[in-house]
């Protein structure tokens, strides 16, 4: 059986590292498709090293533009390569244009589609990822959900009959780099000569966060006061927008920093006191290392994390700082991404429903 994987950003890359490993061990002809969306180094590359995924086999090279010039580069790409390597599943992951680009050539050229993260759901439809993920289920034949509250969301909107409970996949390579790093200093606390569990690690990134200079400077300004060191993991997108309108990276309590890669930022995490974010991935994160996290952003995808109290949703400064500021969460061993095997269930699926 022939898979290709369709990846192009850094969660994406995360969640290909536990599902390469799964196809290797099952004898599972694997082409890995690179769409060159996230392009620096930080953002690419290095996951691949890191986490030991195979040098992609096509690498499209895409690289920034607008959502219809970038998805489009994709798709004309995208039915070259379907074309050439004739595979039986098509596995796009998470909720990119690299997924709607996948889904949609995948499905034109008549190739079974399959969605990993299917039916995550944040029902606000000014975000570009919403309507990525919620074309994707509809056009996938196979959906396969991270937890009960995405196959609810499925579901409802009619798509039970070919949606699977695999769990998380980005559970199952956290598991693995936690073990990894714990016990081991972290690069970050000795490179900047902070102390374990007196920092927060901050990532902000999202259009609605940083196009806006207003709402950006607010932000910032809130990251600013708080009274710990706090870690500004700096985007490209970040880094150009803060210089465009001449906003200051590294006031107040800010250190302005390069992104991490993904080992030494989950070393971060476990030894930060909190994390800030906008990042559907990094919440998730913090939530299964039990760092507490504050996001950035009016909804979230991951309910759990919110209903466990691990997790605060704040877009007013005030609110932010009140929630980096508030007691910490209670303690918890709920499970609800899984169990680290996801990718495992996944690679059988696929096996099973190729026949």
């Amino acid at each position: 059986m022939k898979v290709v994987s369709v990846v192009g950003a850094r969660p994406q890359f995360v969640k290909l590292a536990p599902i390469a490993a799964a196809a290797a061990a099952a004898n599972i002809d694997h082409v890995i498709v690179h769409t060159g969306q996230h392009y620096d180094p930080m953002l690419s590359d290095v996951f691949f090293e890191d986490l030991g995924i195979p040098t992609p086999d096509v690498h499209l090279g895409v690289g920034s533009g607008g959502h219809g010039v970038q998805t489009g580069a994709m798709l004309g790409a995208l039915d070259a390569v379907f074309d050439e390597h004739s595979p039986d599943w098509v596995l796009a992951y998470g909720d990119t244009n690299s997924t709607l680009a996948a889904a949609v050539s995948a499905v034109k050229l008549h190739r079974p589609l399959a969605h990993l993260e299917a039916g995550l759901r944040s029902f606000n439809r000014r975000m570009p990822e919403e309507h990525n993920r919620v074309l994707t289920d509809h056009a996938a034949d196979l959906c396969l959900a991270p937890t009960e509250v995405a196959m609810s969301h499925l579901a409802s909107e009619g798509l039970s009959d070919r949606s699977v409970l695999v769990g998380d996949v980005m559970t199952d390579v956290l598991h693995q780099v936690r073990d990894r790093v714990a016990g081991s200093p972290s690069r970050l606390v000795e490179e900047l000569g902070l102390t374990p569990g007196a920092f927060h690690v901050a990532t902000i990134h999202r259009a609605e966060n940083t196009d806006d200079p207003a709402i950006l400077r607010s932000i910032l300004g809130a990251l600013a006061s708080l009274d710990l060191p706090v870690v500004l993991l700096a985007h490209p997108r970040l880094v150009a927008t803060a210089a465009e309108h001449a906003l200051d990276l590294g006031q107040g309590s800010l250190i302005a920093h390069a992104p991490l890669a993904y080992p030494d930022l989950i070393s971060a995490v476990l030894a930060s006191r909190s994390v800030v974010t906008d990042s559907g991935g990094l919440q998730k994160e913090a939530f299964l290392l039990r760092v507490p996290c504050v996001t950035v952003r009016t909804e979230t995808e991951w309910v759990e994390t919110v209903d466990l109290g691990w997790n605060t949703l704040a877009t007013d400064p005030q609110a932010i700082t009140d929630a980096v500021r508030r007691a910490a969460p209670r303690p918890t061993d709920a499970t609800p991404y899984g169990d680290g095997r996801a990718a495992e269930r996944v690679v059988r699926l696929l096996l099973e429903s190729h026949g």
